[in-house]
């Protein structure tokens, strides 16, 4: 594979549904490709065991994927032992790889479900989903099973109003008009913060991961400095149903998304930490700073040397050549 990087304009952006993929053909071309789900849950102990258990079922049951791993975020309710208990391996985020931060983030917290799952494939899924369907899973999964040259596949999905508040605020308000204007080749996305969507172990491992709410527009635009366009897709999931948040609590996401997109277009633009200063409220630290890519982590090399993983200089790796696990 050529080492040098694609230019950002890209190819546009390939779009599925979920229903181009029945469980036969997933299995079909499933072959040895291992899958896992991930899902990162902080305080989601009213959803996550009916999300688990229906993933368990209808995906890992049905030979669709082979794990799913909770990583549990801090939780202070009943999240753990209700994931455990509908059949995820469950892991606390704290306990893993501590050297480089305790959390709590859902960045960090999936650059971590990458280390200790196994998956060839891994998709993300959240755990505030109500009424979920499997389809948000398998319409990740069988883009990345059935086309070998996709390495990245973004879910978008319909959400209808709850309580009076559609989703999207923050897609629409910032992520947007941002990247419209710093990387156009991405505007064919039709929701980039999506907590649905999933990779190739062998580009995940290769880009860093911003810490908290960043992390999704940032993995975006990471991929299209390596990878261009042409191995991007994305997948129409249906519909989700989710808690709405209260547009005060969406501040941070948005100074969050803003920070990620204006560092990727020029890192002297924004500090990766800054204050969000609202009147009538407490002042809150928003932090992008990046957890580096796996292939740069010791433990990580020395788990693939385990594996029997064949490991390339790290430096070659981030340069766009895969690290391969066969």
């Amino acid at each position: 594979m050529p080492t040098n990087r694609p230019p950002l304009e890209g190819a546009p952006v390939r779009g599925f549904h979920h229903a181009d993929f029945p469980a036969e053909r997933i299995l079909a071309a499933k072959g040895s490709t291992t899958v896992s789900v991930c899902i990162p849950a902080r305080n989601e102990a009213a959803t996550v065991g009916a999300v688990v258990g229906e993933v368990r079922r209808s995906v890992v049951d049905a030979g669709l994927a082979d794990e799913i791993v909770v990583i549990d975020d801090h939780s202070t309710d009943d999240t753990a032992p209700l994931a455990a208990a509908a059949g995820a391996t469950v892991v606390h985020a704290g306990d893993i790889l501590p050297e480089y931060g305790h959390g709590p983030g859902k960045g960090e917290a999936l650059w971590k479900s990458v280390f200790v799952s196994s998956g060839d494939v891994v998709v993300w899924c959240d755990a505030d989903i109500t009424d979920f369907d499997a389809a948000l899973v398998t319409g990740l999964i069988g883009p990345l099973v059935c086309h070998p040259e996709l390495e990245f596949v973004k879910g978008h999905y319909d959400r209808p109003a709850v309580a009076g508040q559609g989703g999207g605020r923050v897609t629409e308000l910032v992520a947007r008009p941002l990247l419209s204007l710093f990387f156009p080749a991405l505007s064919g996305l039709i929701q980039p913060l999506s907590g649905e969507y999933g990779g190739r172990r062998s580009i995940l491992e290769q880009l860093p991961f911003v810490e908290g709410y960043g992390v999704e527009v940032g993995l975006l635009l990471d991929l299209l400095r390596l990878r261009g366009t042409a191995v991007l897709a994305q997948s129409d999931l249906g519909r989700r149903v989710h808690r709405s948040r209260d547009l005060r609590d969406l501040g941070p996401q948005a100074m969050a998304i803003t920070q990620t997109i204006l560092r990727r277009a020029d890192r002297q633009l924004v500090p990766a930490v800054a204050e969000l200063i609202r009147p009538g409220t407490d002042t809150v630290t928003v932090d992008v700073s990046e957890r580096p890519p796996l292939v740069e982590v010791a433990d990580y090399i020395s788990l693939l040397r385990r594996e029997g993983g064949a490991v390339l200089d790290p430096d070659e790796a981030l340069d766009g050549i895969r690290l391969t696990r066969d």
